[in-house]
């Protein structure tokens, strides 16, 4: 699929885009565009990837869409990163959550259009179902834009990808609770109830680069993910990096946050079908004949939704999962 193709990345100087361009180059694409807004960190970026010929780095916003425009122009593929997306950051200035987030998309879709882009691939959040934050509520108007654009052209086709928490990305809570037990003995947790879905960085690009080559475009591939308590992760944390006994302070829920997160709603659960052992895929109401086509002959899922509090990971597993992060290093510490 990527092979011999101009690939364009948004937001691509991040942790999900370097991982998505370590697994593209072996695909032996004829480009990869990194499309950002911050020099420094392509500066790095370039740096990381020594130079390689097949990298071309884009300054450029996609608020932007003159500069979004120019640069997608011969592009085949488009995996939609950008985004603004701490939950606080985006309450607290929702005007720029906004621009970023959904006048963005819009850009992306335009020039997709304009210049006849095979697919375009939307990266979207858990927090998109049921919203009740900024973040999620822009995520959730961007999905509905990239699948109401696929009815807009024969050519381009768009696709929406929805995840969970990924460990090792840019703003990740897991080194934030190594870095408070390690050096300051304390944690603060919204509360201990609290659950999230998780799964490695390269995991999650593993999933993404196949619903990417699978899906034919007006669809929304869910990943399947493990979940956890967040207090049991910062017991399994504890056992790895505290020299001494910890404090947990309880801090209570800050504004715009869940107790769990969803990755399909009970609207959703009706048109969601199981499309392998990693992936739900769920068709829009008004799913074209194609679509129907495509996916209908798939069993449908039988859950009501999909919760983070459905199914939790042991202690061992949530090591298991740090391990293939990379984030530890040993085991054997739980039965």
């Amino acid at each position: 699929m990527f092979q011999n193709t101009i690939i364009l990345i948004t937001g691509g100087t991040g942790s999900w885009g370097h991982e998505l361009v370590k697994k593209l180059l072996p695909l032996q694409p004829k480009e990869i565009r990194i499309f950002s807004r911050n020099e420094f960190a392509q500066v790095k970026m370039k740096r990381a990837f020594s130079d390689n010929p097949y990298l071309k780095f884009v300054i450029g916003d996609v608020r932007d869409f003159e500069a979004v425009n120019e640069a997608v122009k011969n592009v085949d593929y488009i995996f939609h990163l950008s985004a603004l997306k701490h939950v606080p950051i985006c309450e607290d200035q929702p005007s720029e959550a906004l621009k970023t987030n959904v006048y963005g998309t819009q850009n992306i879709i335009k020039a997709s259009l304009n210049q006849k882009v095979k697919k375009v691939i939307d990266v979207s959040t858990d927090k998109a179902v049921e919203p009740i934050n900024f973040y999620g509520l822009t995520k959730a108007i961007g999905e509905k834009l990239i699948i109401q654009a696929n009815q807009l052209s024969s050519h381009t086709h768009f696709v929406c990808i929805r995840g969970g928490n990924v460990i090792g990305t840019n703003g990740s809570v897991i080194p934030f609770f190594q870095e408070q037990i390690a050096n300051h003995h304390t944690v603060p947790l919204t509360s201990r109830e609290m659950t999230r879905f998780f799964l490695t960085v390269s995991q999650a690009i593993d999933l993404l680069l196949y619903a990417s080559e699978q899906a034919i475009g007006g669809e929304i591939f869910v990943m399947k993910m493990k979940a956890c308590r967040i207090i049991d992760l910062i017991y399994v944390l504890e056992r790895h990096f505290a020299v001494k006994d910890i404090v947990i302070n309880e801090i209570g829920i800050r504004p715009g946050e869940k107790l769990h997160e969803m990755l399909v709603s009970n609207a959703e659960s009706r048109n969601t079908y199981k499309f392998d052992k990693n992936y739900y895929v769920i068709l829009p109401g008004n799913a074209s004949e194609e679509v129907k086509r495509r996916y209908g002959n798939l069993p449908k899922v039988i859950f009501k939704r999909y919760q983070s509090n459905d199914e939790l990971m042991t202690y061992s597993e949530i090591e298991q999962i740090l391990m293939k992060a990379n984030f530890i290093t040993s085991q054997a510490l739980f039965n």
